[in-house]
Order: structure tokens, then sequence, then C-alpha cells
């Protein structure tokens, strides 16, 4: 089983319904730490991903996420949309000259967006960002489990991470200036990183029965 960019436009319509889908839940997170501009730039970014996904001839992997990365950048030019593209982008770089994917290499794209993600943000795991959320998961996408399996404890994992960044305190963004106060709250980049693998999770769910496994 490998995916070409034929199939992996589902995985982009699974991203923008699941960013869609929490855009308030986003919202009311960033309220509380940044400008509450979160949801709308998830969200929008992610419609403008797979609107590029879904017209595009592209047959090159690495083409195809890059241009994706790009229709996000110009839709959302904010910092998480920058770093959300970033990643994409990272990914293109990895996979170029690549026409399929397969779900043992998973863990490699997800990596590669890890990579885009802490290149262009200059952050460490534990100072309660996006990485935060993506670090757990990591490990589980790269496990020898049949997709859906490591799919599914991938975002078991994400959601582990999401919640202990109510240990950590902010290093980055407006959530830094409350300091110790930063804390108590759950970080939404984490979560960000935490609906990236729900939609994973949702695409492996809709695609593996149809590819017989």
């Amino acid at each position: 089983m490998t995916w070409d960019t034929q199939a992996l436009r589902q995985l982009f319509a699974q991203w923008a319904q699941v960013m869609m889908s929490n855009k308030p839940m986003l919202t009311e997170l960033d309220s509380v730490v940044g400008d509450g501009d979160l949801g709308l730039t998830m969200s929008d970014g992610f419609a403008a991903a797979y609107a590029c996904a879904q017209h595009s001839n592209e047959r090159d992997l690495g083409r195809f996420f890059y241009l994706t990365g790009k229709a996000m950048a110009a839709a959302v030019p904010s910092t998480m949309g920058t770093l959300m593209a970033s990643g994409l982008m990272q990914a293109g770089r990895v996979f170029k000259a690549r026409e399929t994917m397969a779900p043992e290499e998973v863990g490699t794209f997800f990596q590669a967006w890890y990579d885009g993600v802490q290149q262009r943000g200059k952050a460490q795991p534990g100072e309660k960002t996006f990485l935060d959320g993506m670090v757990p998961a990591l490990a589980a996408l790269n496990s020898p489990a049949d997709p859906l399996t490591q799919a599914r404890e991938a975002l078991r994992q994400a959601q582990q991470g999401v919640l202990q960044t109510t240990t950590m305190v902010a290093k980055h963004g407006r959530a830094a200036i409350h300091g110790e106060r930063s804390r108590s709250f759950v970080d939404p980049g984490a979560m960000v990183a935490q609906l990236l693998i729900q939609g994973y999770f949702n695409f492996v769910q809709v695609i593996c029965p149809r590819e017989g496994q």
C-alpha cells in the first residue's frame, strides 16, 4: 500500500475539516494566552492548503507538499500560520522527486513537519509549544504497528502531550508574558499538533479499508 498525491488530497480534506470543527475550541484556548485568532488562522490556513491540494495535478510529493505549504503561508501570514506552512514545506523538501509515500514513512513525514516548525520557531521541547504535542506522537508514528493501530496510539500520545503542557511554563509568544501563571494553561499550539494527528487518524480510518487493510 502506498499513497500518491491523489490519495493524500483526502488527508488535507481531513485536516481542513478537523481545524474547522475545532475552530471555537482553538479560539477559546488562544484567547487565554494569545490574541484569540488561532481558530481562524488554522481553519483558514488548512482550508487554503486543501484547496491547493484539491486542484493540484502535481504528482511529485515534494512539490505537492511545498505548494500546499506556500498556499497556507499566503492565506495566513501570522506566526502560527507561518510555522505550520514551514512544516509542510520542509516535508516537501524531504519527499522531493517522490511520487508515493508508504504508511511506514509517515513518521518521516511528521518528523519533517516537526523539524520545519522547530527550525523556524527556534523552540525546544518542554517550552510549551506545538512541539510538545508532536514529540510524543512521533515515537508512535515510527512504530512497526499497522497504520490504524499506529495512528490511534499516536493520537493518544499527542493528547497526553497536550495535557503535559499544563505542567510547563511558556517561553515563547504572548503566553510567555504570563510567566509562572502560564503553567496551568493548555498550550494552543500543542493542541494544533493533536489536531494534525487527529486528521491523520481520520484519514487512515477512511483509506485503509479501501486499501484492503
